[in-house]
């Protein structure tokens, strides 16, 4: 048997610089570099010295990210945050001596200075050069995604979406020199006929819930959790080729419509081993406990101990036997991946590609050991004869579609469809975005300074994070805030021009520090180009 893998790592976290400390607000970006994509940097950088060729890694990483990595007001941000998790750590290192806390502590220290050391030594504070230079190597292959994540199906306005989407493709080519072939649709939300606006892009593969293809039951991604062990291989859960399935296999990519742009849809098995209540591999017991943490350094020294355990009865943490639970379950998704395409290739009598897609957070950050579970899950697959490693955009190119399909409308979140971001917490944002995008068009056909930064307050109003938030309820009043802030910005923006206040002159500098993302946005593009016009 034979096939091919990709991983696929969705890399995103709201505008937040300069929008608050912690809880909410620019520590995100502090804490997903320290524990997220600098340890992910290292980790490639060290396959890549092993693995001859690709590791498979398609990598996502949003416009809107990727300009808050490269500001250098987050990055001074981030070395002040970092230099104080090091002196936590130093601290406890001393304050504990003796038994499991002090092996962790000890651990903790070790790996901050590690960070450290990655990044002022040998990235000199360079993060999105790094991501560049591996894909430049060929190890990873970087996708874009629209500027600010918008829900692109429910902006109701193509100028809107074109926007998003040619703003996002410029700041990629800007931020990695080179423009991208495969996209993130955010939230990986469809509605037909947004494959035209990605051709249009130059874009040759976007990705899809997996029920968007098979016309299965819609289950979102998280299934309800992280924890419960993992289920053996022998497992009756899948059947050869999808047998279930009625529309198409998440195997084989498709071009869309008439359109060549494929899709590429997300495998169910191996994202239930991650993102499964009842199968993820995060729940296992010996894995860090993320929920609990020392009152006085705020580091973690407990671990998972159970699904049923109570954050005041957890055990010790122990960081080499959650290693060890590491490297264990990094063979059992070897095992599995193999399975997957070995039952797709008797079934359907052709070699099959598997999607493992999910959110680059995760990794390091909710589950401390997912980075080295993904590093040693490549290493052993780099090594398998029977699986090839390929990105995104060399199976399109390598072994194209030999078919096209027709989506249907629909995203990755709870239900498959548009609830998370459209219900009766958030009804009231959508009238006041559609408001603003109409006014837009009759405001952004000059580019001035004002009408530069009107068109960034729009892309900043449209984030699917703020509508995400209040549903979920993890920073809901934060959001409305931040939502909030942004219109009150456009509008300012908007009056000043049609006024011809020259007095606005001194906000307008105010708010270009405040919001700063996109120094190259040409605002007189929102009225809407025909298409092919993108340059390709």
């Amino acid at each position: 048997m034979s096939g091919t893998a990709t991983f696929v790592l969705h890399t995103h976290l709201p505008y937040c610089r300069l929008a608050g400390r912690w809880p909410h607000g620019e520590e995100w970006i502090h804490e997903a570099l320290l524990e997220c994509y600098l340890p992910l940097i290292g980790a490639f950088r060290r396959l890549s010295k092993t693995v001859d060729g690709s590791l498979g890694v398609t990598i996502n990483i949003t416009p809107i990210l990727a300009e808050q990595l490269r500001d250098p007001l987050v990055v001074q941000h981030f070395r002040e945050y970092l230099a104080d998790r090091i002196a936590r750590a130093e601290r406890d290192t001393h304050r504990f001596t003796t038994g499991p806390r002090a092996d962790t502590a000890r651990f903790h220290l070790a790996r901050y200075t590690e960070v450290q050391r990655l990044f002022e030594d040998d990235l000199r504070g360079n993060v999105l050069g790094a991501f560049a230079a591996l894909e430049d190597s060929g190890s990873i292959e970087i996708a874009s995604c629209a500027a600010t994540h918008g829900y692109l199906p429910l902006l109701a306005d193509d100028d809107a979406v074109r926007f998003q989407i040619e703003t996002g493709v410029q700041s990629h080519v800007a931020n990695f020199g080179r423009p991208p072939r495969s996209f993130w649709l955010p939230e990986c939300a469809y509605r037909p006929g947004l494959e035209r606006f990605l051709e249009d892009a130059g874009i040759r593969a976007f990705f899809v819930e997996t029920h968007l293809v098979t016309g299965g039951t819609a289950r979102g991604k998280a299934l309800g959790g992280m924890v419960g062990p993992y289920p053996p291989l022998d497992s009756t859960s899948r059947r050869p080729a999808e047998a279930g399935a009625h529309r198409g296999s998440t195997f084989r990519p498709y071009w869309v419509g008439e359109s060549r742009v494929a899709a590429m849809a997300r495998n169910e098995q191996t994202g239930l081993q991650v993102w499964s209540a009842a199968h993820g591999y995060p729940g296992d017991e010996w894995y860090r406990e993320f929920h609990k943490k020392d009152s006085e350094s705020g580091l973690h020294y407990w671990r998972v101990t159970g699904r049923e355990t109570g954050l005041g009865a957890k055990a010790e943490y122990e960081p080499a036997r959650a290693s060890a639970a590491a490297q264990r379950q990094a063979s059992h998704f070897r095992d599995l991946l193999k399975r997957e395409l070995f039952l797709y290739e008797n079934g359907a009598g052709e070699h099959g590609n598997l999607v493992s897609s999910y959110d680059t957070e995760l990794y390091g950050h909710w589950w401390l050991e997912g980075v080295e579970w993904l590093e040693a899950v490549i290493s052993l697959v780099a090594k398998d004869p029977d699986v090839t490693l390929a990105t995104a955009e060399a199976v399109v190119r390598d072994d194209p579609p030999n078919a096209s399909i027709d989506l249907p409308e629909g995203s990755w979140g709870a239900g498959g469809d548009h609830r998370t971001w459209s219900n009766d917490q958030t009804a009231w944002t959508w009238p006041e975005i559609h408001r603003r995008q109409q006014r837009a068009h009759a405001l952004l056909a000059n580019e001035t300074p004002a009408t530069r930064q009107l068109a960034r307050e729009l892309l900043l109003l449209q984030s699917s994070d703020w509508q995400f938030l209040m549903t979920t309820g993890q920073a809901h009043d934060y959001a409305v805030e931040r939502f909030n802030s942004h219109a009150a910005r456009f509008d300012a923006i908007a009056n000043a021009i049609e006024s011809g206040d020259p007095g606005f002159a001194n906000e307008l500098v105010q708010l270009e520090h405040l919001d700063n993302p996109f120094p190259d946005i040409d605002p007189r593009s929102f009225a809407g180009r025909p298409q092919g016009a993108f340059a390709r």
